[in-house]
């Protein structure tokens, strides 16, 4: 009778448990259908091209970590062409000038709205010497050929600030005012750390007591192929941004003559703390933009997946399982550990008395240095091993923006508008950008680039022979003429 009675509980909590994962199988949004495609905004795309040409040839280089190395004389070279190349944008809007950084001010009809902060930046990494003979077009070169731009910025950010100068020269044609007052922000050492650009602007809108309803900056895109399973492009607009910290770990050590080696040197020692790092990853968990992006694809998601996204509080670990088996998606489930940097001696026969690696972190949201730097203590276990933070650190955003403000709803919208093929989800930016020096100064911040991005274009961020499609440039305004136009509240 006892176990009959066992027997009958137990398919008792099996039957609801079951009833449990079905109920919010079937909550998960359903499919959604692809938006109607309206005929594209006509733009003379062979125009739009040859000025984004033009900026791409001025090569505003930032390199090192220091504003001394940023090229003055090109940053001003290619201040004078925006003005050449958009009159009525230089006319009719305040520009500033803070450092080799541009700040535009176009004021809107509603003086009670708060503003919007739109941003890019103007400088690109180099070209690595070592491989300028596999570009197929010349780094600076900004050529037109086979349908694409050529050129270090046409992806990593010129374009992105071109095309809201694009759109809003088109725009003051047509002598509209914007719905809200509109900052473009442009800053000119983003590939560094923003300090004398965007960090300066921040500091300029604080001090004015300005309070922003959001922050967009480059970030997310339009994916084509890089999340397995969903073949529809998917949108991501990032609500939350990881933290960014280096840790310099030093060891030393006797030193000597490499015929008689001791026990231990500076050289074993850190290699072992930096193998037992290795071994004690930081915990992964999902986030709130992650939760997002798992909702906003899982219509397109096999039956087991669907599941699990639907019953994160039971299957949760078996997610996460998942996530991690590849570089991509371990990044948006974890706070990462990546040893970048090892340096020890100069000579073979000679055993070097000190060694230091760099560690660099990026980290969730939610986390923050100190406990970072903590876990890096306990991992590595060793009294013997230093361990410091380096300058240029930046915690976490502190909380994600919401993914049903008005202003993500105005952005989401666009993104329909332009790319009805396309899914929209929140998501996880796992690199810095300018926008964390504004993020105080915001309601919300998010990151979206409209772009099409697939997996090789990845590549070629950074990489060689980066490039945009003439069309996907277009697009670019197309998307930015629509967020411009749209209106406060739907």
């Amino acid at each position: 009778m006892r176990l009959r009675r066992l027997l009958q509980a137990v398919l008792l909590a099996l039957l609801l448990l079951g009833a449990v994962l079905a109920w919010n199988l079937w909550r998960l949004p359903l499919p959604v259908a692809r938006s109607s495609a309206a005929p594209p905004l006509v733009l003379d795309e062979q125009a739009l091209a040859q000025r984004l040409a033009q900026a791409i040839r001025i090569a505003t280089v930032s390199e090192g970590d220091a504003p001394g190395h940023l090229q003055s004389a090109r940053f001003a070279e290619l201040q004078a062409l925006l003005r050449r190349l958009y009159p009525r944008v230089h006319a009719q809007l305040k520009l500033e000038t803070i450092g080799g950084s541009l700040l535009y001010t176009w004021p809107g009809r509603d003086a009670q709205a708060r503003p919007a902060l739109l941003a890019a930046h103007l400088d690109v990494v180099p070209a690595d010497e070592d491989s300028l003979s596999r570009w197929t077009h010349a780094p600076f070169s900004g050529e037109i050929a086979d349908g694409y731009i050529w050129g270090r910025g046409t992806l990593d950010d010129k374009s992105s600030a071109l095309a809201w100068l694009e759109a809003a020269e088109l725009l003051l044609a047509q002598d509209f005012v914007p719905a809200q007052t509109l900052y473009f922000a442009f800053g000119h050492d983003e590939e560094i750390d923003g300090s004398q650009g965007a960090q300066r602007i921040a500091a300029l809108l604080r001090a004015r007591g300005l309070r922003l309803e959001y922050v967009l900056d480059e970030g997310g895109v339009i994916g084509e192929g890089l999340i397995p399973g969903v073949q529809r492009p998917v949108a991501t607009i990032m609500t939350a941004e990881k933290g960014y910290a280096t840790f310099r770990l030093s060891t030393r050590g006797e030193g000597g003559h490499s015929s008689m080696p001791p026990a231990q040197t500076a050289v074993t020692q850190l290699i072992a703390a930096l193998a037992r790092l290795q071994q004690a990853p930081l915990p992964a968990r999902l986030t709130p933009p992650v939760e997002g992006l798992l909702l906003g694809i899982a219509a397109e998601q096999p039956l087991p997946a669907r599941l699990a996204i639907a019953n994160r509080w039971l299957l949760g670990p078996l997610l996460l399982r998942q996530l991690q088996q590849s570089p991509v998606s371990n990044a948006l489930v974890r706070s990462t550990l990546s040893t970048t940097v090892l340096q020890a001696g100069t000579q073979d026969n000679v055993i070097p008395a000190q060694a230091q690696a760099l560690v660099n972190a990026r980290l969730l949201p939610g986390e923050r240095i100190a406990d970072v730097q903590a876990h890096i203590r306990r991992a590595i276990a060793d009294e013997g091993v230093r361990i410091e933070l380096l300058p240029g650190a930046s915690e976490a955003s502190a909380h994600a923006s919401a993914g049903d403000s008005p202003a993500y709803a105005r952005i989401a919208a666009a993104v329909r508008q332009v790319f009805p093929d396309a899914l929209v989800a929140t998501g996880l930016l796992v690199g810095a950008t300018d926008a964390r020096h504004y993020e105080a100064l915001a309601d919300n911040r998010y990151n979206f680039m409209p772009a099409r991005f697939g997996p090789e274009d990845l590549e070629r961020m950074h990489g060689i022979d980066e490039r945009i499609a003439i069309k996907a440039y277009a697009d670019m305004v197309r998307y930015d003429l629509a967020l411009l136009r749209a209106p406060l509240w739907p």
